[in-house]
C-alpha cells in the first residue's frame, strides 16, 4: 500500500505500522473523505474555524464559568506547539504522552502536540504508574504532560527518559506559565494525511494493552461521517457528555465533532450522571454523549426533566436496551441515538436517528461505512443470522507493533469481537461480546488485566475473571478467587483484594463481585473453562439465586 511522503523526522509510527498485507480494507465513498495528501488534523479544526466562524465564538466552556473562545482556543494551542518545538526540542514524529481530566488546557495540548507534528498518547488520568508504565514502554514517547493533580504517578512511570511537563499548577515551570512567554504564532507542520496522529490505547482482551494507530485524515472522518450524517451539529450545538478524552468516543464528542462544526463543548472534570444532567441543563447544552448507564440513573432519580432541552441525545460505550431506550422516550420525549463504535476505527460506525431509529436495534451502517456478520470461517452471513460484527470504512485497525492485528482483521473487515444479528433492512442487532472483553458502565476492561491483578495478592492461589449481567450497568466485574490454604473467605478478606486491585490498576476495573471458590473449572488438558462460570451466572440470573455479595467502600465512585 503506497504511502505519501511523511513530514515525520522520527519515524517510530510509519516504522512500527502493521504490514500493509494486514491492513483492513479503506474506503472513501463519500465526496467529504477526499481529503488533501497534506493534511495537519489540528489545523483544520481550529484555524480553519477560527477563519470560518470568528475568533469571538465559544468554542470551550466548563461548570465554574470559564468560557474559551475560538481565537483563546487558537492561541494557547499555539503556545503549547511553541514550548514542544523551541523549548523542549520536539520535533515531527516524536510521541507526546497527555494525562488529565476533561478541561480546556488538555484540549489545548492535544492540538498543540498535533500542530508540532508530533504524535498523541492519550492515556486516562486515573491510571496507575505501572499501567502507564507499560503505555511509555509500549509508544516510547519524549515529553509526558500531565494536569500537576496528576503528575506524581506519571513521573514515577516515566523514569530519566521522559519529560514530564505539568499544566495548572503554580511552578514557574509549569506548561501554562511557559506559555505566557509565547506569541501564539505558530504555522502548523505540514504533515501528511497519512501520518500517524494519534496513538490510542485500548483495553487487551489477553492483558496486555493494544494501541491502535490514527492518522490525520482519520480524525477528520469520523466527524464527516457519524457526526456530519447522524448528529447533523451546527455552529449552535452546545456538545457535553461524559466519557473522558482519552477515549475515542470523549475525544470524537467533545472535542474533534463540535470545533469540526463551529459549535462549542461544555468539558466536566467529574461528574455523576445527575450532575453531569445538570451542568448540560444549566449551560444549554444540545447534544449529549453517555452510557446507557448514566441515562437509567438519571431517570432513578426521576430528573429526565433536566434532559429535556437537548437536541439529540447519544447513547453508547455498552448496550442500550430496548427497555431503556422506551424509559427516555416517556420520560423526556428524547430519542436515543444509539451506536457502536471502537477504538480501532476511533468512533461509531453503526447508528441510526430520528425517525430511522428502530428501538432494541443499534442501527445501519453510518455513511461511509458497510457493515456484515461472519461467521467462524469469515464468511459472511445472510441476514436472520448471528455471527461476528465486521465493518469497512475510512478508518481501520492499525495496531502498533502487536500480532493481535491478524485477529482483528480478516478477509479486509475489521472483527470488532461483537456477536450481532442483521436483518433484511440492513439494522443491527447486538447479542453479545464475543471475546474476553467486560463491558461496565461505558468502560471497556479486559478481565485477564484484571486477573493479573488480582493474582499478586499474597493470598491468592488462582482467579478467574468473567462479566456478570448487570441492569444497571451492563454488566460488572465478577473474580471466582481460590485463595491459599488457611486463609478464610469473609467480607473482610473480599474488601482487602477490592482495595488492592484498585491501587494496582485503574479503581473502575476493580471486581465489584468476588467469590471465594475452592477450585476453578478447567477441561481434561487444564485450560480454564470460563464458559463454565459464566453459564453458572445465567442459571443463577435465571433462578434468581444469587449469592452475591458486592462490597462499596464509603466515598468510593460507582463509575
Amino acid at each position: 500500500m503506497s504511502m505519501t511522503p511523511s513530514a515525520h523526522v522520527d519515524t517510530f509510527t510509519r516504522d512500527h505500522l502493521p504490514p500493509a498485507d494486514t491492513w483492513p480494507a479503506l474506503e472513501f465513498t463519500l465526496p467529504e473523505l477526499h481529503y488533501p495528501e497534506r493534511l495537519n488534523a489540528a489545523a483544520v479544526l481550529i484555524d480553519n474555524a477560527v477563519e470560518t466562524y470568528g475568533p469571538d465564538r465559544p468554542a470551550l466552556r466548563t461548570p465554574d464559568g470559564t468560557v474559551w473562545s475560538y481565537g483563546q482556543l487558537q492561541l494557547h494551542s499555539n503556545q503549547v506547539a511553541q514550548v514542544l518545538a523551541e523549548d523542549l526540542g520536539v520535533e515531527p514524529g516524536n510521541r507526546v504522552l497527555l494525562r488529565g481530566p476533561n478541561n480546556p488546557w488538555l484540549v489545548a495540548a492535544w492540538l498543540g502536540v498535533l500542530k508540532a507534528g508530533a504524535v498523541v498518547v492519550t492515556t486516562m488520568p486515573m491510571l496507575r504508574s505501572s499501567e502507564v508504565a507499560t503505555l511509555i514502554q509500549l509508544t516510547k514517547p519524549v515529553v509526558a504532560i500531565s494536569d500537576h493533580r496528576f503528575v506524581d504517578e506519571l513521573a514515577t512511570a516515566a523514569g530519566e527518559d521522559v519529560a514530564v511537563l505539568s499544566y495548572g499548577g503554580p511552578d514557574d515551570g509549569d506548561l501554562t506559565a511557559r506559555c505566557e512567554g509565547k506569541s501564539g504564532v505558530f504555522t502548523a507542520v505540514d504533515t501528511s494525511a497519512d501520518d500517524v496522529a494519534l496513538l490510542g490505547p485500548t483495553s487487551g482482551t489477553t492483558g496486555v494493552p493494544k494501541v491502535t494507530m490514527h492518522f490525520h485524515r482519520d480524525v477528520l472522518a469520523n466527524a464527516d461521517t457519524f457526526a456530519r450524517h447522524i448528529l447533523q451539529p451546527t455552529a449552535d450545538d452546545v456538545f457535553a457528555g461524559s466519557p473522558p478524552l482519552a477515549f475515542t468516543f470523549g475525544l470524537g464528542g467533545l472535542v474533534i465533532f463540535p470545533l469540526r462544526f463551529g459549535a462549542s463543548s461544555l468539558l466536566t472534570e467529574k461528574a455523576g450522571p445527575v450532575e453531569l444532567a445538570e451542568h448540560a441543563s444549566a449551560d444549554g447544552a444540545t447534544i449529549l454523549f453517555t452510557a446507557p448507564t448514566a441515562y437509567r440513573a438519571i431517570l432513578k432519580e426521576k430528573r429526565g426533566d433536566l434532559l429535556r432541552g437537548l437536541r439529540v441525545a447519544v447513547s453508547a460505550g455498552e448496550h442500550l436496551s430496548k427497555e431503556t431506550w422506551e424509559a427516555v422516550r416517556e420520560a423526556t420525549g428524547l430519542k436515543l441515538v444509539n451506536g457502536i463504535g471502537a477504538t480501532e476505527l476511533l468512533h461509531v460506525f453503526i447508528s441510526a436517528a430520528g425517525d430511522d431509529i428502530r428501538p432494541g436495534t443499534t442501527g445501519k451502517a453510518v455513511p461511509g461505512f458497510r457493515a456484515t456478520i461472519l461467521d467462524q470461517d469469515g464468511n459472511e452471513l445472510g441476514p436472520g443470522h448471528s455471527g461476528r460484527l465486521a465493518v469497512i470504512g475510512p478508518t481501520g485497525c492499525r495496531y502498533l507493533d502487536d500480532a493481535r492485528q491478524a485477529n482483528y482483521v480478516v478477509n479486509g473487515w475489521n472483527v470488532t469481537g461483537d456477536t450481532f444479528s442483521m436483518d433484511e433492512d440492513g439494522y443491527f442487532t447486538y447479542q453479545a461480546r464475543s471475546d474476553n472483553m467486560i463491558v461496565s458502565s461505558g468502560y471497556n476492561i479486559g478481565a485477564p488485566e484484571v486477573e493479573t491483578a488480582i493474582d499478586q495478592h499474597p493470598d491468592v492461589v488462582e482467579n478467574a475473571v468473567i462479566g456478570r449481567p448487570d441492569p444497571e450497568r451492563g454488566s460488572i466485574v465478577c473474580a471466582f478467587i481460590v485463595l491459599r490454604e488457611g486463609v478464610i473467605g469473609d467480607a473482610a478478606k473480599r474488601k482487602e483484594i477490592q482495595d488492592f486491585v484498585k491501587q494496582t490498576i485503574a479503581p473502575y476495573k476493580y471486581p465489584r463481585d468476588v467469590r471465594f471458590v475452592t477450585e476453578l473449572p478447567r477441561n481434561p488438558s487444564g485450560k480454564l473453562q470460563h464458559f463454565k462460570l459464566r453459564d453458572g451466572l445465567l442459571k443463577e440470573s435465571a433462578t434468581g439465586e444469587a449469592e452475591t455479595q458486592e462490597l462499596t467502600p464509603a466515598g468510593q465512585s460507582q463509575a
